[in-house]
């Protein structure tokens, strides 16, 4: 029956005699049970389910098909599944829902190579995104909010960027910019000399990470040059280190000009005069 229904029978013997009794079916309507709405995560995470008993007859047990028997659980599962819930009321009546849980890929992202720079000068970082589902956004521990972004640390620095999919799936990677430092580059003093005459230049590299290579302005690639400017001149020269940092120094080669002299002219005298 579909509602409570009362059954008469009536019994007959072989003599014609006749009795009847009666028996009632009680129907019990079920409960109602929602598993909630279908829910996305992303791979790695976890959610609560929760199921809401009401209608039949109170009170309500839980049954779902992981085995868990309460209302809400948490759940971490690594591929799409459907979780159902069955409800038992109190009568032993019996509902059941259900709820999938959709996991979605993280994305990949790739921060680029480790690189080196020199003291004072900056390097560009891009991140590439790939995998989850498109489009990507992305955050650097610079606060940077776009693939690349120029950066200019005056120390060693790791640098971070999280990338998260039109999904709201993030990964992360990092990027280490190491700062090495400039070589420091002594031309010598300031030196004076006669026009005509040379001198020899001598520069001396230390500090950054050696050995160093020279140049100077006149095109020597030594760290001693001899110079013979005709006129007053600023030399300049350039170490390199062996990290490929470079600091300039110069020095002024100031060209003094010669005296004039006349010993006079050329005389005729006889023998024995003065």
């Amino acid at each position: 029956p579909t509602a409570t229904t009362t059954y008469t029978v009536t019994v007959t013997d072989s003599k014609g005699c006749t009795k009847t009794d009666a028996v009632v079916v009680t129907v019990n309507p079920l409960p109602n049970v929602d598993a909630g709405a279908d829910v996305a995560i992303c791979n790695g995470f976890s959610t609560t389910l929760t199921a809401v008993g009401s209608g039949g007859t109170p009170t309500y047990t839980y049954a779902w098909s992981n085995g868990v028997n309460t209302a809400s659980q948490t759940v971490s599962p690594t591929a799409t599944t459907t979780y159902t819930v069955t409800v038992t009321d109190s009568k032993g009546c019996t509902k059941t829902d259900a709820v999938v849980v959709t996991v979605n890929p993280l994305p990949n992202v790739d921060a680029g190579a480790d690189v080196a720079i020199c003291n004072g000068f900056s390097t560009t970082l891009t991140a590439v995104g790939s995998g989850g589902t498109p489009t990507y956004t992305y955050l650097w521990s610079n606060g940077a909010t776009t693939a690349s972004t120029s950066v200019s640390p005056t120390a060693t620095t790791t640098y971070t960027v999280t990338v998260t999919d039109s999904k709201g799936c993030t990964k992360t990677d990092a990027v280490t910019v190491t700062v090495n430092p400039l070589p420091n580059v002594n031309a010598g003093p300031d030196v004076e000399i006669c026009y005509g005459f040379s001198t020899t230049l001598t520069a001396i590299g230390s500090g950054g990470t050696p050995t160093y290579t020279y140049l100077w302005s006149n095109g020597a690639t030594t760290a001693s040059t001899s110079v013979s400017p005709i006129a007053t001149t600023t030399y300049t020269v350039t170490v390199t280190d062996s990290k490929g940092c470079t600091k300039t120094d110069a020095v002024v080669v100031t060209v003094n000009p010669l005296p004039s002299v006349d010993a006079g002219a050329d005389v005729e005298i006889c023998y024995g005069f003065s």
